[in-house]
């Protein structure tokens, strides 16, 4: 079975975390739908380094943080029979950072919490984002040392 990842780059502006989104080309699966990072997991790599590859394929860029969010994006999908669990990452992105894309997405756009309903339509990216949103603004809890993955 295929492993997938998902990864949700952020920004911090004033306390506040804004989330970049894509819009997936118009040949490709998911076509004009608005979306975060994702991707397959290749043979030999750990899921989190998928992640990572992802995030700089698709952005061309390098998280000033990242770590494991503690909750994964799971569904069913008909067309295999398959339930899927997918492991989700945050990658924390510098604030002037230059957002290169790749032929996957046709625009990006940086959205508040509070503006992803317009534009999210999976209901578990959308948790993910909000769950995301409140680790970040201290909601319930911090980032917690286990979740952090070092990067070099």
């Amino acid at each position: 079975m295929k492993k997938l990842i998902d990864v949700y780059p952020y920004r911090m502006q004033d306390g506040q975390p804004h989330f970049l989104i894509f819009k997936r080309s118009s040949e490709k699966i998911y076509a004009g739908q608005w979306r975060m990072v994702g991707g397959k997991v290749e043979e030999g790599e750990q899921s989190w380094e998928a992640a990572l590859r992802e995030l700089k394929e698709e952005t061309g860029l390098k998280p000033v943080k990242f770590w494991a969010i503690p909750s994964i994006n799971q569904f069913y999908e008909a067309k295999t029979d398959a339930i899927l669990s997918i492991p989700a990452f945050a990658a924390e992105l510098d604030n002037d950072s230059d957002i290169q894309l790749d032929e996957e997405h046709s625009e990006f756009k940086w959205v508040s919490i509070d503006g992803i309903q317009p534009y999210i339509s999976w209901p578990e990216q959308r948790r993910l984002m909000q769950l995301t949103y409140d680790i970040l603004t201290h909601q319930f809890l911090d980032i917690l040392p286990e979740w952090i993955i070092e990067i070099s």
